[in-house]
């Protein structure tokens, strides 16, 4: 009796324990409410978070012809989402991401979902490490495995819908968005920080034809500066200033970062560069005319 009720009390106490891992919510500065670390949909169909899941997944129709297709392989698969509870376009689409999957039959236990943070120290990453080494510089991203190997993702938002770009992802035809960001990603991989800008002019002409603004590579490389990966950051930051040399933007993100690294000579010659493609930048004058100050005391 004294061991069927140890047992009890031991399996009620892990339950808690678990339950205590997911739907976490924590209370920003500005008071507003977010989930941070692993979730599932009943943390997201609750509370504050409730209102815009529910719009959205009522709202949103997959299209049951293409629902049709997918639906047999798809439990093949392990799916990985992340997403902030604080994002516009993780807001639009991970309820109608859900809402594919269960209209496919996806078995949920092969879903994990992560809600990542939005604040500077911990841009884009989760509490419990989840985010780790898979590039995830934009949310939502759904990552799709077979065989424990990432076989593709959708990144942010998709290119015609949920379950159009499942089935390509299936058919191995599929080309996702800020495609060039996963091309960095990888040469910084296999080539390191260093290595990256002295390749610029090899890598240069793809990247024009896959990057459509500085803020794709711009968003990658802040990802990478608050993991901690500094250099390659810098690196990342440089190589946009050669992809947009007319975007005055690009040097004043290098030339922040290189200041907040206390590589003030550095910083300086970018604050230059960004005011000769942009003269009235008044952020630019301000921030170089605090660093010389810095550097005469």
């Amino acid at each position: 009796m004294k061991t069927k009720l140890f047992l009890l009390l031991f399996s009620v106490s892990i339950s808690a324990l678990l339950a205590q891992t997911i739907n976490k919510e924590f209370i920003s500065e500005d008071k507003v409410p977010t989930l941070l670390g692993k979730i599932n949909k009943q943390g997201l169909s609750t509370g504050s978070y409730g209102k815009w899941f529910q719009k959205n997944y009522t709202a949103y129709t997959p299209n049951p012809a293409i629902i049709d297709l997918i639906k047999g392989d798809l439990k093949n698969y392990t799916i990985e989402l992340f997403m902030g509870t604080w994002c516009g376009d993780s807001k639009r689409e991970v309820p109608r991401f859900y809402k594919v999957l269960e209209a496919a039959e996806f078995p949920m236990e092969r879903l994990t979902a992560v809600a990542v943070d939005r604040k500077k120290g911990n841009y884009k990453q989760s509490p419990g490490g989840e985010h780790l080494g898979k590039n995830i510089h934009r949310v939502p991203t759904f990552i799709f495995y077979l065989n424990g190997k990432e076989v593709n993702r959708i990144t942010e938002r998709p290119v015609k819908s949920l379950e159009a770009d499942i089935r390509a992802i299936q058919k191995g035809n599929y080309t996702p968005g800020y495609h060039g960001v996963t091309m960095v990603n990888t040469l910084l991989a296999e080539h390191g920080a260093e290595k990256l800008v002295k390749r610029s002019k090899k890598i240069l002409p793809e990247l024009k034809s896959i990057v459509k603004n500085r803020y794709e590579l711009n968003t990658y490389a802040t990802v990478l500066f608050y993991a901690g990966q500094k250099e390659e950051a810098i690196s990342v930051y440089t190589l946009n200033t050669l992809l947009f040399p007319e975007e005055p933007g690009t040097y004043l993100s290098l030339a922040n970062t290189l200041g907040v690294m206390e590589r003030y000579a550095e910083s300086i010659s970018y604050y230059e560069k960004t005011l000769d493609v942009d003269p009235e930048n008044e952020e630019a004058e301000a921030s170089m005319a605090y660093i010389k100050s810095k550097i005469s005391h």
